[in-house]
């Protein structure tokens, strides 16, 4: 069995091609797919978030407006740039919407990746310590926004409030109880992985990593989740960990499909650079479901992960995504062990 969720991006462009052309159409029919997701059958609803570009990006209020029209559906991220975040803030933010979620939050966190603007995180306030570069500037705000939600006092209340407090040290409130243990961290390293895991962080492996062994994108990442669940048993950490991959899979089932999809995604591993290393983008999947079935049944980082991010082409309109993931429920799923 394994969870299934959709991952979007979020974007919109004014072009008549385009069924998102604008911020609003993105944030209502993001809303609109986790609704429709949550009734075919879906795990989860996650976003990506990326700055100064036409996507999604202030996160919270849009996973609080998805838990509010919600019952069931896990709300997530994938993943949250660190180095524009303040964990004072976030941490209320986050509490806030997992409260009104009735506990379904599930955020992915990293450093993120290169955004559109040269460190666009300078905008935001935010200066990297000395002897600190911007990827350890994100893991220290990472650090500080756990230790948060831990719930712990830290902050020494007024003498002569406007209200009582309760006794002691005070913290930030709301508090999410159990959030804690709901964080992601979206690793492109095997060393960030276990990085994660000795803080208790689960781990999100994306569609990209950096190329540590020359091997082929599914085998490296599924030694990626190895060195993940080695680090979280070396740490004694008690809960279980969960650990999630993201693909773009089509199952061609009708004519639409086929003028989409029919002439195929990227169907080899792709390498490139990020921030002068290399790195290893892993392949898409698009054909008919008896063949999908046997292409995912070799993906050895599928296998390994107990959540599959399947990434939607949100700008085809929520009806069509919708009969994308509900082609992968009823079609290859299944066959595949996953439902």
């Amino acid at each position: 069995m394994k969870k299934i969720g959709f991952l979007s991006f979020g974007h919109w462009t004014p072009n008549p091609q385009s069924q998102t052309r604008s911020a609003a159409d993105a944030l209502l029919q993001s809303i609109d797919l986790a609704v429709e997701a949550e009734r075919l059958g879906i795990d989860g609803a996650y976003f990506r978030v990326h700055h100064f570009a036409r996507q999604l990006a202030s996160p919270f209020p849009l996973l609080a407006a998805i838990g509010a029209r919600t019952r069931n559906i896990e709300i997530g991220t994938a993943v949250i740039d660190m180095r524009y975040e303040n964990p004072h803030y976030m941490a209320e933010d986050a509490g806030a919407a997992d409260l009104i979620a009735g506990g379904r939050l599930q955020l992915g966190i990293s450093r993120g990746s290169p955004e559109q603007v040269i460190d666009g995180w300078r905008y935001f306030g935010y200066r990297p310590v000395e002897g600190e570069d911007d990827a350890g500037m994100g893991r220290r705000h990472a650090e500080e926004f756990l230790e948060l939600l831990g719930g712990k006092g830290f902050a020494q209340p007024n003498p002569r409030p406007m209200f009582a407090n309760p006794p002691g040290l005070l913290r930030l409130e709301p508090h999410a109880e159990g959030l804690r243990d709901r964080i992601w961290w979206g690793a492109a390293s095997n060393a960030t992985a276990a990085w994660a895991a000795k803080l208790g962080m689960n781990l999100q492996s994306s569609t990209l990593k950096f190329d540590e062994t020359g091997e082929a994108f599914h085998i490296q990442q599924a030694a990626q989740i190895r060195a993940f669940r080695a680090a979280w048993k070396e740490a004694g950490h008690v809960r279980t960990p969960r650990v999630s991959v993201s693909r773009s899979i089509f199952a061609l089932i009708d004519d639409r499909d086929r003028t989409y999809f029919g002439r195929g995604v990227q169907e080899q591993d792709q390498i490139g650079i990020i921030d002068q290393t290399s790195a290893i983008f892993g392949r898409g999947y698009a054909a008919e479901p008896d063949v999908l079935i046997e292409q995912l049944r070799k993906d050895e980082a599928i296998a390994a992960a107990d959540t599959l991010l399947l990434t939607v082409p949100n700008q085809l309109g929520v009806a069509y995504n919708a009969h994308v993931l509900e082609a992968i429920l009823t079609t290859v799923a299944p066959a595949l062990g996953w439902r």
